[in-house]
């Protein structure tokens, strides 16, 4: 049974907005008057002739603004004191907005990057573990060719330039993916992608428990119940086959539309990667279920063994798998933000292109042009920027290895990461002592007592989603690179990087730190 598109469908196609010029001000349509009531409300249109939402009944013309009176238009406004309030700029004019904006907490990964920044200033040492930054410079040639591309000023193409798609399109099919140019579509880094997807998608999500703080988040924002399924052990990213099953059926029995799962690989925030096994059984599960499937491989490129396959469920459930990456992770462009996703092939994918570019017409209108130039680029993988992303990944493997040799040495539970830039201990073993000690009852408690007493900003596993009262938490090493580009020129190029004497120090330090907290030094616990 295919999977459901709630925006479109074979007798009702959304039409392409790819060539469509973005505006940003839409003038209303005002050349058709009344016709068959004279005094029905008018109707406002746009330039296309779409009524406008929250206007008159359909069956009334557009406004006439010849046929007002010129008297009427030139009446003197209503003075307020008539409706028994101060007129403005009187003593008293001023009223409080009725009610409140809606609460949305500030991410987790922001959050802890702002705290620190804070403490900083306050002139108190930290150590900066918790924000999901690559941590290493922008290689020349991408800075040679956005200022290539500086003048390049005008709207483009909704779903991004010719250019920009068809390298995305050979990027992916070198890792057996085949893509078609015209099944990618670009965005403002892959988080406004993702979020526009979700809105065109609909219903409700699957996320693995652990996964990044943003999928829940997103799913809620736009009305729908992020549901969290646990991950095989070891394998992060994926929630588990079986469990996604019971979950989805259980969700729809209580009348809830489950419509998508989300997938990381590789694994943010353990760092793992889920085996072909696993995916190819989330893929039958989700062919059973009418599940499309969103798979964020921003992280694909830093696999720190480069004969490790990244097995993507689109090489195994092509006709309902999304892939998005960005410039971000592996080429350390977070702040560029530019992002790619493809689309699946056939009806549905195309229906969910129409969709997904609507949304990003009336969100972004386009990607900056500059960066898409840039990111073409970049998608080419000329030979400079593959060894930028290898000495990268070298980098990320070594310091990660040594963070968790420090969590090991301390008593924790750590699996050994084998993507990304991420270590996820878990000091379930150290729990009596912890709460002895220092009344850790939650790893929210242990995460605030590091930042406060410490200096050291990690995040809980809770904000991923995991269970509050486990122990873990989620390190970054990346921001230890160094404090400036010519350390972190210096660390890439290094074959020790983690013996250079700042990342040296900063290892030490938590080294230290890790024992004060506990006290005693508990027997290394590598998986």
């Amino acid at each position: 049974m295919p999977a459901h598109n709630p925006t479109a469908s074979a007798d009702a196609p959304v039409p392409d907005a790819s060539a469509a010029e973005a505006e940003s001000d839409t003038p209303l349509d005002t050349s058709a008057t009344a016709e068959a009531d004279p005094g029905a409300a008018p109707r406002a249109t746009s330039t296309a002739g779409t009524p406008v939402l929250g206007a008159a009944a359909p069956d009334t013309a557009a406004l006439d603004t010849a046929a007002l009176d010129a008297s009427a238009l030139d009446a003197p406004v209503l003075d307020s004191s008539a409706l028994g309030r101060p007129a403005p700029g009187r003593p008293g004019d001023a009223r409080p907005v009725p009610f409140t904006p809606r609460p949305v907490p500030l991410s987790a990964t922001l959050a802890v990057n702002e705290a620190l920044a804070r403490k900083r200033s306050e002139g108190i040492e930290v150590l900066p573990l918790g924000f999901g930054e690559a941590g290493v410079p922008i290689h020349p040639a991408l800075t040679r060719e956005l200022a290539a591309a500086a003048d390049r000023g005008a709207y483009g193409p909704v779903a991004g330039s010719g250019e920009l798609r068809a390298a995305a399109a050979g990027y992916w099919t070198r890792r057996g993916v085949p893509a078609d140019p015209d099944a990618v579509v670009c965005g403002p880094g892959s988080k406004p992608l993702l979020y526009a997807l979700l809105a065109s998608i609909g219903g409700d999500v699957v996320v693995p428990a652990p996964s990044w703080v943003s999928y829940a988040a997103q799913a809620s924002l736009l009305g729908g119940e992020p549901l969290r399924v646990a991950t095989p052990p070891g394998e992060g990213g994926v929630p588990s086959p079986a469990l996604l099953a019971d979950a989805v059926v259980r969700a729809r029995a209580r009348g809830r539309s489950v419509r998508s799962v989300i997938v990381t690989l590789p694994d943010n925030p353990t760092g793992t990667l889920a085996s072909e096994e696993t995916v190819r059984r989330l893929c039958a599960v989700a062919r059973d279920l009418d599940l499309l499937i969103v798979s964020d491989e921003i992280y694909r490129d830093l696999v720190h063994d480069p004969a490790r396959t990244v097995h993507s469920p689109a090489r195994y459930a092509p006709e309902r798998t999304v892939v998005t990456t960005a410039l971000s992770k592996s080429l350390a462009a977070g702040g560029w933000r530019l992002g790619v996703a493809r689309l699946p092939d056939g009806p549905f994918g195309r229906a969910l292109r129409d969709s997904l570019l609507g949304v990003a017409s009336e969100v972004w209108s386009s990607a900056p042009a500059p960066m898409q130039h840039a990111a073409a680029y970049a998608f080419a993988e000329p030979p400079e920027l593959v060894e930028h992303v290898d000495r990268s990944r070298r980098l990320h493997a070594a310091v990660t290895g040594a963070v968790a040799d420090r969590f090991a040495a301390a008593g924790a539970r750590v699996r050994r990461p084998e993507a990304a830039f991420y270590v996820y201990p878990d000091f379930g073993p150290l729990r009596d002592a912890l709460g002895a000690g220092h009344g850790v009852r939650t790893a929210a408690d242990l995460t605030g007592l590091l930042l406060e007493r410490y200096g050291v900003g990690v995040l809980p596993g809770c904000a991923f989603g995991d269970d509050p009262g486990a122990l873990r938490m989620r390190v970054a090493p990346s921001l230890l690179y160094g404090r400036d580009d010519e350390e972190r020129l210096a660390a890439l190029a290094s074959p020790d990087p983690a013996a250079l004497p700042w990342i040296a120090g900063a290892l030490d330090r938590l080294g230290e730190v890790l024992g004060d907290l506990l006290e005693t030094v508990g027997e290394p616990a590598l998986a």
